[in-house]
């Protein structure tokens, strides 16, 4: 697990290491307008139809303003030059990857949020985000269908001394239809995030409303909690101990949700998910447990192989997904060997993207399908 957990912290760093100063640039076009993650009523940050970002910070008595994107604020600098009005722009040096990007402002060596925009929590903190509009954002795309509820619930954990969160989505239609029952995907974020991720970030209510309302997939209920269960300090993933959550999922929150919402209550029904270090987390759990979940998904999270697998007759489906600039051979090969052994295994590479968000959304598009399928 410590080999895995190095790698993970090692494909972070790499996925955003690229700098965005690029060279044979066409001509930046003016046609900037705010991006859809900003404050209501907030012009800055913009994007452009090219991907550039463009910011603008109001700080008269700073000396030094600088924009770091990406997880941690990892993805390189653009600096903004100081207007004679006490205002700061810069526009990025290159066009940045379609879908969700998190940033951070650095004025005078000390690191703050942009006020123009929304937060999202990440790297450990709450981060500023920007979303640079994709060719594919139809499928998460606010749309005129039958929407479900994303709700809070806070649940007795007698392991941890506490109550804890999650957030549960239920379709369209669960509440008029009492006797209906729905199968559920227990879905994790990545290391620094939380349980607000999937929603906030990744949109997954409303990937999933938009194709039930389409026809494409079963309705199923999802349910995304808080992954972490000990204080562990950003660089320091290798002091994370799996088990005290494990013991949080299986033995407090799996029967917290089957009491108290309508669920198919049984393996066959039941599947787990997670980016990043949410996949750490199902690929360690599901193997430990073959008896609770059916459904395995990683998502930029790993890979499983053919003796990971005990008894091929209690897995289901293996997806298994990265963006193209992650490690696209490793699960395209990885899903060839399990599909050789006899496994259902299907691998999903994201054109264009490494380890963000939109990785993560297209993923979710292309394994919600796949999941909880009548023979």
């Amino acid at each position: 697990m410590k080999r895995y957990l190095i790698g993970l912290v090692f494909l972070v760093t790499l996925a955003g290491s690229l700098c965005l100063a690029q060279t044979n640039q066409p001509a930046i076009i003016e046609d900037f307008k705010p991006s859809s993650k900003n404050q209501p009523g907030q012009e800055y940050p913009k994007v452009n139809s090219q991907g550039y970002a463009r910011f603008q910070v109001v700080a008269p008595q700073a000396q030094s303003v600088v924009v770091s994107l990406g997880l941690g604020g990892t993805r390189g600098g653009t600096p903004l030059t100081k207007a004679d009005d006490g205002t700061w722009m810069g526009t990025t040096a290159g066009p940045l990857e379609e879908g969700f990007h998190y940033y951070r402002l650095t004025v005078d060596g000390g690191v703050f949020n942009d006020p123009g925009t929304l937060n999202f929590y990440g790297s450990t903190r709450w981060e500023s985000g920007i979303e640079i509009p994709a060719h594919d954002q139809d499928f998460y795309a606010l749309k005129d269908v039958p929407h479900g509820n994303v709700v809070q619930i806070l649940f007795p954990s007698a392991s941890t001394n506490t109550s804890r969160r999650a957030f549960v989505y239920t379709p369209p239609g669960y509440d008029k239809d009492q006797s209906k029952r729905y199968p559920v995907l227990y879905l994790q974020h990545g290391w620094g995030e939380d349980e607000t991720a999937w929603t906030n970030q990744g949109h997954a209510n409303l990937i999933m409303d938009n194709m039930i309302a389409e026809g494409k997939i079963k309705p199923f209920i999802i349910v995304m909690t808080y992954g972490m269960t000990n204080d562990v300090k950003m660089g320091g993933l290798k002091n994370f101990d799996i088990k005290p959550f494990q013991t949080v999922l299986l033995d407090e929150l799996i029967p917290y949700i089957d009491t108290n919402f309508r669920t198919l209550a049984n393996q066959p029904n039941r599947a787990m998910a997670g980016l990043s270090m949410g996949g750490m987390e199902t690929k360690t759990i599901t193997l430990a447990r073959p008896d609770v979940f059916s459904h395995y998904g990683l998502l930029s999270g790993g890979t499983y192989s053919p003796e990971d697998i005990k008894d091929k007759s209690k897995v289901k489906l293996i997806f298994l997904s990265c963006g193209s600039f992650e490690n696209p051979d490793g699960v395209t090969k990885a899903a060839v060997a399990l599909k050789g052994a006899g496994i259902n295994a299907v691998s999903y590479v994201s054109e264009n993207t490494r380890h963000e968000f939109q990785t993560w959304r297209r993923s979710l598009h292309e394994l919600a399908p796949l999941l909880f399928k009548d023979k």
